[in-house]
């Protein structure tokens, strides 16, 4: 008699087609075999379905908050946990592109490291990256939060910031949880008196990036710096 657990064989089979043809697998396989690896001696495909039903998508069910989470039977600490270590994993790796290049010459690589970073966030969060004279990101740091609608920035912080760091331009960005990247008459005003604040010491605003989970509004783009 074989003791091991029906769920176990099935699992190798997912293994090796992971392997022959990754393609091949469904969303829900794709989340077994992820799931297996906090939780080995459980069948994870009820688990995965529960998921998929909830989120509707696998980037849902990677986005998802703990609290939306949990609500899922199966769905521990351990799970939990794994899945903040997916998410910094993926999240470093969209980082990657704003140190690697030499200079920033967009928006892009700071409005994707936002997004993945803050983007998906249910509270605001201000974040400042600071670049050297050739615009050189040295810096990516988060400097408050706030809440659902709102965090408060004062200039000085900022500026302070970039003097710690022998930086001679800043780049701010926030999320908007509500969905719309918009700036707010607050997020305008906010951002006139950063660059005012920066131009008395010869620091250069170069640009305020506002994101969602998906999109992001660039005051540079808009022509508003």
């Amino acid at each position: 008699m074989n003791d091991k657990p029906h769920y176990h064989g099935h699992r190798q089979r997912l293994k090796e087609r992971l392997c022959n043809n990754s393609q091949n697998l469904a969303d829900y396989e794709i989340l077994e075999l992820m799931l297996g690896q906090v939780l080995p001696r459980q069948d994870t495909k009820p688990i995965a379905k529960d998921l998929l039903a909830e989120f509707e998508t696998l980037g849902g069910v990677f986005k998802g908050s703990d609290e939306r989470l949990k609500k899922i039977t199966g769905i521990g600490p351990g799970v939990l946990t794994y899945f903040k270590l997916l998410r910094e994993f993926w999240t470093r790796m969209a980082e990657e592109p704003m140190y690697v290049q030499d200079a920033l010459s967009s928006p892009d690589a700071v409005s994707r490291a936002a997004i993945a970073r803050i983007g998906n966030l249910e509270v605001e969060q201000f974040w400042v990256a600071l670049v050297n004279n050739g615009n050189k990101v040295i810096c990516w740091e988060k400097l408050t939060k706030g809440t659902v609608d709102k965090t408060a920035v004062f200039p000085r912080e900022i500026v302070a910031l970039a003097l710690r760091h022998n930086a001679s331009g800043v780049i701010l960005s926030h999320n908007h949880p509500g969905g719309d990247p918009s700036p707010s008459p607050e997020d305008l005003a906010r951002t006139m008196e950063i660059k005012s604040a920066c131009r008395e010491l010869d620091i250069r605003l170069l640009d305020h990036v506002i994101v969602t989970a998906d999109r992001h509004y660039s005051f540079m783009e808009s022509g508003r710096l």
